[in-house]
Order: C-alpha cells, then structure tokens, then sequence
C-alpha cells in the first residue's frame, strides 16, 4: 500500500558501532512490502528517495530527492542529501531499557513521515503527516519539486542555523524563523538540533514500530496523532538529560524487526538473529 502514489527508494544508515542492515537500500513499487531484522542494541535512521532511476546511456542511478550518493540502489553506508525526512531509532539491548525514535526534519523535508508503535502498544506517535512544501519559504524551496524544502542550515550554512561553532550547545543555538516553520507544521518532529524535548519519544524496550511514507493527513493541524499511557511510552521533557546523537549512536541501545512497506516500514520486536521477512 503506497499512500504516496508512486514508487520509493527507502535507504537504510546504521550508526558507527551498530551492526548494518541488509540491504541498505531497494525499490518498492505501490502496495509493495518488506520487513528487515535489526539486532539488539540497534542504532540508526531510514528515508524515502523519490524519483530515482539511472542516467541515460547507462550512466550512475541517482534520486532527486534523498539520493545517497552510491550511484545505485543500495546506500552502501551512505546517509541521504537533504532535503530528507529521516526516522531515526535507538533500540534498548534485548530485555533492557526503552527504544528512543524521532523523526527529524534537521536535514529538511522531502515526504510525509509518521512512527507509531505497533503490537497494541500506546505509545506516542512521532512525525509529520503535512505536506511542508506548501508553506516552505521561496529560499528554501527545491527547484523542480514542489514537496521538498531544505533546511536553513543546508541552505545558507550559518552556524547559529546549523548549531556549529559558538551555536553547538542547546543554551545557544535556539529556535529560528526558520525552524519555527516546520516546528508549525509539524510540532512532533526535530525541528533543527536541540529540539529534544517535544521531539524525541520512547517506548518500552521490544515494541514494534510502524513508520508511514505520506500517512493520511489529520484535522487537528498537529502533524501527527498521539496515544501514550505513562507505564509504556513518554515524550521527553526539559529535565530529561538524554539528547539525541543518532549521528554517532552514544545512547543507551533492543532486539528489532523493521518491516517495510512502499509507505510503510514496520518493525517488529523478535529474537537477536537478523532475517529478511517480505509481504
């Protein structure tokens, strides 16, 4: 069930020190589906290229949004070009502690994106279900495609947007006009780099996840619905010292399933061992 309408290219970037899924990239046509095993203590993130396909006269493949750079479907431990949604995990170790997922629009916006835990359990749904591209500023549009908008980082490279330099702490790198217009659109997603207290979710350790490319849009403006209920899943607050580093895998890491399908990955809690499951 593709709820974008088209074919996409999911990639897969596991963080330094967690081991790599297979593959790390591959086609699914509309309605299509797949689930990937990731071991205990997992680490990493997942996108949606759009539009790719190979150069005339043979040449290198590449997508015109979220390409990796490989020049083929696999990613190859590359991570996406922004602008790129991404859904980023933490696995809790098989048996210990609580998964932590986002998904972030720090590298910009190129799909709708939605996580929600599966398996009956009332966790908080992270994500964007909006289409951004419609309130994207004019210099952070994407020529040739409507539904993507960059990052401010990514398009002027400022350290006070790319909270670098003399920014590179929460105490000084701050909400801008420009994050605000994501934050807007989609209140449940990291907005630029130190938005951890309304973006980042957990969940008891050994839940499956379900993440949507292009979910059916909500009434309500918030970009995304929420259930949670205290003994199980929580969004993180002001006094929680976690801060997300998905770049590099520094927090406490389950045992998972990531099962895919052309708008949906799903990810389902089983043993250690890694396998491929396709629907």
């Amino acid at each position: 069930m593709n709820k974008c309408g088209e074919t996409v290219w999911p990639g897969i970037l596991s963080n330094a020190g967690s081991t790599p899924l297979q593959p790390t990239g591959f086609e699914l046509a509309a309605s299509a589906s797949r689930a990937v095993q990731a071991p205990g203590g997992w680490s990493g993130r997942f996108w949606a290229r759009t539009g790719c396909s190979a150069s005339a006269g043979g040449g290198g493949w590449s997508c015109a949004t979220g390409d990796c750079g490989s020049g083929r479907v696999e990613c190859d431990g590359d991570g996406a070009a922004p602008p790129a949604t991404l859904a980023e995990f933490t696995l809790a170790a098989a048996g210990q502690g609580r998964d932590f997922y986002d998904v972030s629009l720090v590298d910009g916006y190129n799909v709708p994106v939605l996580v929600e835990a599966g398996g009956g359990r009332a966790c908080p749904s992270a994500g964007c279900a909006v289409d951004v591209g419609q309130s994207c500023p004019a210099e952070l549009r994407v020529p040739g495609q409507s539904h993507a908008c960059r990052s401010a980082c990514d398009a002027f490279g400022k350290p006070e947007y790319c909270c670098s330099g003399a920014f590179a702490s929460p105490a000084t790198c701050r909400a801008t006009a420009y994050s605000q217009v994501f934050k807007s659109a989609c209140p449940k997603s990291y907005s630029y780099a130190f938005d951890d207290p309304t973006s980042t979710f957990t969940c008891s350790g050994g839940a499956d996840y379900i993440i949507t490319f292009c979910p059916d849009p909500v009434s309500s403006g918030s970009g995304s619905t929420s259930t949670s209920r205290p003994s199980d899943g929580m969004m993180l607050g002001d006094d929680d010292a976690w801060l997300a580093n998905l770049a590099t895998g520094d927090a406490p890491l389950s045992a998972t399933v990531l099962s895919f399908s052309c708008y949906s990955l799903i990810a389902a809690t089983i043993a250690c061992t890694a396998r491929m499951l396709l629907q």
